[in-house]
C-alpha cells in the first residue's frame, strides 16, 4: 500500500494498515511528519502552529480510543484551561466563556440579567452534551454499519435528542440575535475563536462540552510532537516513510489504480493507492484527467467554487517575547475596529484570536520567555493579487529534490506581511504595555505559506466545511460509494478531504479508510491500543476572574490539578 501524504490523515492510515497485515509506506513531499499539525523553530522558540484543542484528549468517549489506538498521546501531561475562550469587545469589555455550565450560567448572567432565561437555555443544552459525547460514534463510519447498528446508535441519542434538534437547526448567528445584551449578541459568534456564519449551535455545544469533560486539551509537546508520536507508533508497527518524495501521478491500469509516479520519474507499484493529501490536487492533478462521475465531479468543481463550501486559510503573527505576561489570558479573541481590520489584509472577520502559546506549550520555549500566537481568518485571493512568483517550487540540494523551499514573491506581498506584523504589534502593544520592546523573534504566514508548505486548495487547513453543501455531499458520497472515486478500483482518499474539518477526523478518516479497505479485501478489521508507553496524565489550569457557580463552590474554588481517571479500553477492537 502506498500513502500519499504523511499528515495526520496518512500516518492514521498507515498504522491501521499495520495493524491489519498491509505492508504500507507513505510518501511525503515534505521533511517532517503532520501537514498541517506542525511546529518550527526560530532561535530558541518552537512556533506551534496548530493544536489549540485536541478533541478526544482525555476519556469517556471514541474519540480518546483513536488517539491511544495512534500512540499519540501516551506518556504525556495533557493540558486543560478552566476556560475554552475569552472574548473581548472593542471597548475592552470581555466575556469568560468557561466550559463548566453552572460556572458559565453565573458568569454570563451576571453580564445581563435580562437574558437569563436564554442563558439557561444554552447552559441546559452544555449540559446535555457532556453527556451526549459518551454515545457519539468515532469508531465506525455509519456507511459501513448494519441496520441494526445504525438502530442503536440512534437509540443512544434519544436521552438527548431535544439538544441535538435545537442545537443543529438554528445558525449561531441567528441563536445569539436572541439576546438582548449587544455585547453576548456579538461575543457568542466567536466562542470558536473565529466566526463561523454557516454553523449552527451544534459544534460550539460539541466542542465546550468536551472542553468540559476534560477531552478537548493541549497535549505535552504541541502539535509537532502528536505528529512524531503517531509516526514513532507507525514505524514501530513496520511502516516507512519517505520524505522529500512528491507524488505527480497516481498510475491507473484500465479501472484500477497500481502504483504512483514521483515528480523525478520514478514509478512505484503498489497493490492499493491511498491519497491523504489535498483534495483538489487528487482529482484535478494527481489522476490526470480521470473521469470522477457527475457527483465527484460537480463537488470538485461548481461546488468548491462557491463561497463558504471551504474553510479559509490563516494569516499567523508568531512572536517570541523575552519576559512572561502573566497578567494576559492564554485564548483571546480581540473585536477589532474597522480602521485596525482594514490594515490586515485579506481579513474575513474583524477578529482576530490571541494566544499566549507559552501557557499552553512552556516546554516549547525558554523559561521567563513567551510565545505569541496571533491569527484571523483570511482570503487567499488578495495575497495573490499581491504576488507575481510560484507558489511552489521544486529543486535539488545535494543531489536530494526538495519541494517546499521558499518561493520569491512579489514587494507588495512582502509590504503587506510587514503591515500585518506591525499594525498587530501595536495592537498588543496598547493591550501589553513593554511587549513590543520585548521582542525576540517575528514570523508571519499567510495561506500561500501553507500552499507552499502542504499544497492545500487556497491555503485552507481544515478542507470541507460541515453544515454546508459541500460537506453534505461528501457524507452522502462517502456513504454511497465509500472513501473513493465511483469505478476506480483500488484507490481511496484519507484525511480531512474524506471528511469535515478537523484533527480528530482526519485521524479518525484513517481508521474509517482501513475499513473500508478490509471490507472489499474481505478481511476482519482489527484494531488495539498502543502499550508502548503509560496512558496520558491530566492537568487543569485555571484561568481568568474566578466566579462563584454552584460546580465552582463545590470544588472549592479554582483547581490547579486533578487526575482523570483512566478508562481503559479494550486491547483488541473488532469490527462492529
Amino acid at each position: 500500500m502506498l500513502i500519499i501524504g504523511a499528515g495526520l490523515g496518512g500516518l492514521s492510515t498507515g498504522v491501521y494498515a499495520q495493524l491489519n497485515g498491509y505492508r504500507s509506506r507513505v510518501l511525503e513531499m515534505h521533511e517532517i511528519p503532520g501537514g498541517c499539525c506542525t511546529a518550527w523553530e526560530r532561535g530558541d522558540y518552537t512556533l506551534d502552529a496548530c493544536v489549540s484543542w485536541l478533541l478526544g484528549s482525555g476519556p469517556g468517549n471514541e474519540m480518546h480510543q483513536i488517539w491511544l489506538e495512534l500512540g499519540a498521546l501516551q506518556g504525556k501531561e495533557v493540558r486543560h484551561f478552566d476556560v475554552f475562550n475569552v472574548v473581548r469587545d472593542t471597548d475592552g469589555r470581555a466575556v469568560y466563556f468557561y466550559s463548566d455550565p453552572d460556572r458559565l450560567q453565573a458568569h454570563l448572567t451576571g453580564i445581563s440579567p435580562a437574558d437569563a432565561r436564554h442563558i439557561k437555555g444554552f447552559c441546559d443544552n452544555l449540559r446535555s452534551f457532556r453527556k451526549a459525547l459518551a454515545v457519539y460514534p468515532f469508531l465506525k463510519p455509519v456507511g459501513l454499519m448494519g441496520r441494526v447498528e445504525r438502530m442503536r446508535m440512534l437509540a443512544g441519542f434519544l436521552p438527548y435528542f431535544n439538544a441535538v434538534r435545537k442545537t443543529i437547526s438554528v445558525l449561531m448567528r441567528d441563536y445569539s440575535e436572541k439576546f438582548q445584551s449587544p455585547l453576548l449578541r456579538r461575543a457568542f459568534n466567536y466562542v470558536l475563536y473565529e466566526r463561523h456564519p454557516n454553523f449552527p449551535v451544534l459544534p460550539t455545544h460539541f466542542q465546550m462540552a468536551s472542553h468540559a469533560n476534560l477531552s478537548a486539551g493541549v497535549p505535552e509537546g504541541g502539535s509537532l510532537g502528536l505528529a512524531r508520536s503517531i509516526e514513532e507508533r507507525y514505524v514501530r508497527l513496520g511502516g516507512e516513510v519517505s520524505y522529500n518524495t512528491k507524488v505527480e501521478e497516481v498510475l491507473i491500469e484500465g479501472d484500477t489504480a497500481v502504483g504512483v509516479r514521483l515528480s523525478d520519474g520514478t514509478e512505484l507499484r503498489a497493490d492499493i493507492v491511498v491519497a491523504a493529501c489535498d483534495g483538489p490536487t487528487t482529482m484535478r492533478s494527481l489522476l490526470k484527467g480521470r473521469d470522477l462521475g457527475k457527483e465527484y465531479e460537480r463537488l470538485y468543481t461548481d461546488t468548491i467554487e462557491k463561497p463558504g463550501m471551504v474553510f479559509p486559510g490563516y494569516v499567523t503573527l508568531f512572536l517570541g517575547l523575552k519576559r512572561e505576561f502573566p497578567e494576559a489570558d492564554p485564548c483571546t479573541t480581540y473585536l477589532l475596529d474597522d480602521a485596525t481590520a482594514e490594515r490586515l489584509t485579506g481579513i474575513r472577520h474583524s477578529s482576530i484570536n490571541v494566544q499566549f502559546r507559552n501557557r499552553h506549550y512552556p516546554e516549547l520555549s525558554p523559561p521567563g520567555t513567551s510565545v505569541v500566537y496571533a491569527t484571523y481568518f483570511c482570503d487567499i485571493a488578495p495575497w495573490r493579487a499581491l504576488d507575481d512568483g510560484p507558489e511552489q517550487r521544486t529543486r535539488r540540494r545535494g543531489g536530494e529534490e526538495l519541494h517546499t523551499l521558499p518561493v520569491k514573491h512579489g514587494r507588495g506581498y512582502y509590504a503587506a506581511k510587514h503591515q500585518v506584523r506591525d499594525t498587530l504589534v501595536e495592537f498588543l502593544e496598547e493591550r501589553f504595555p513593554g511587549l513590543s520592546e520585548s521582542i525576540a523573534v517575528r514570523d508571519v504566514s499567510t495561506p500561500l505559506t501553507q500552499v507552499r508548505y502542504t499544497g492545500n486548495f487556497d491555503g485552507t487547513v481544515l478542507g470541507w466545511q460541515p453544515f454546508v453543501e459541500s460537506g453534505e455531499t461528501l457524507e452522502e458520497l462517502i456513504k454511497k460509494y465509500g472513501p473513493g472515486v465511483p469505478g476506480l478500483g483500488n484507490f481511496y482518499q484519507s484525511g480531512v478531504w474524506a471528511t469535515t474539518g478537523g484533527l480528530i477526523r482526519a485521524a479518525a478518516a484513517g481508521r474509517h479508510v482501513m475499513q473500508f479497505v478490509c471490507r472489499d479485501d474481505g478481511k476482519e478489521f482489527t484494531a488495539s491500543v498502543d502499550t508502548h508507553g503509560p496512558l496520558p496524565t491530566h492537568r487543569v489550569i485555571p484561568v481568568g476572574p474566578r466566579v462563584p457557580g454552584p460546580a465552582a463552590q463545590a470544588a472549592g474554588g479554582g483547581v490547579a490539578s486533578v487526575p482523570v481517571p483512566p478508562k481503559l479500553v479494550p486491547q483488541k477492537e473488532e469490527s462492529r
